[in-house]
């Protein structure tokens, strides 16, 4: 038993982790959106690529971010903390996990295909065959992972102190 412990408290501290630096992408992003109109008034080049790349830095964050605000209890309702600090209903978990675990699991089902097919073919944009478009198919199959993790970490009775990002 202290072993299932010590393996699910070393999940939620990876997701942690992951989190925090999946969050250090908002500033590469930010500097690729900036340097777009520039790079398409002054250089007259590459902002098409800016956009791309972009888009991929994107797809992660938002792919990560999902669970981080579930985490941080600034997502969805279920998940804040009880006012006086005791420990949430069980039922929170289990109903948080009977609305989520369906949503996420047909979109992996229904999405799986496409994930693979855009893998082993390293699709790349359409508009200028920038390499790196099936990243942005890999972080929606990355986002429903994490979203299921965090829902099974939320069921089990070690996955987090009541309270606790």
């Amino acid at each position: 038993m202290e072993a299932i412990a010590s393996a699910v408290s070393g999940v939620g501290k990876g997701l942690t982790r992951m989190t925090a630096v999946f969050g250090l992408l908002v500033l590469p992003l930010a500097a690729l959106l900036l340097a777009q109109w520039p790079l398409r008034e002054l250089v007259q080049a590459y902002s098409r690529q800016a956009n791309d790349a972009a888009q991929v830095l994107f797809a992660l964050y938002v792919a990560v971010a999902v669970t981080a605000a579930s985490r941080s209890h600034a997502h969805l309702a279920s998940l804040q903390p009880h006012p006086t600090g005791a420990s949430r209903p069980r039922w929170h978990a289990w109903a948080l996990l009977a609305c989520v675990a369906p949503w996420a699991l047909f979109m992996l089902w229904a999405g799986w295909p496409l994930v693979l097919a855009s893998v082993a073919s390293l699709e790349r944009f359409g508009e200028t065959l920038t390499p790196g478009y099936f990243v942005i198919k890999l972080a929606m199959a990355l986002m429903l992972l994490l979203v299921l993790a965090e829902g099974l970490l939320e069921l089990l009775p070690h996955g987090r102190a009541p309270g606790s990002p």
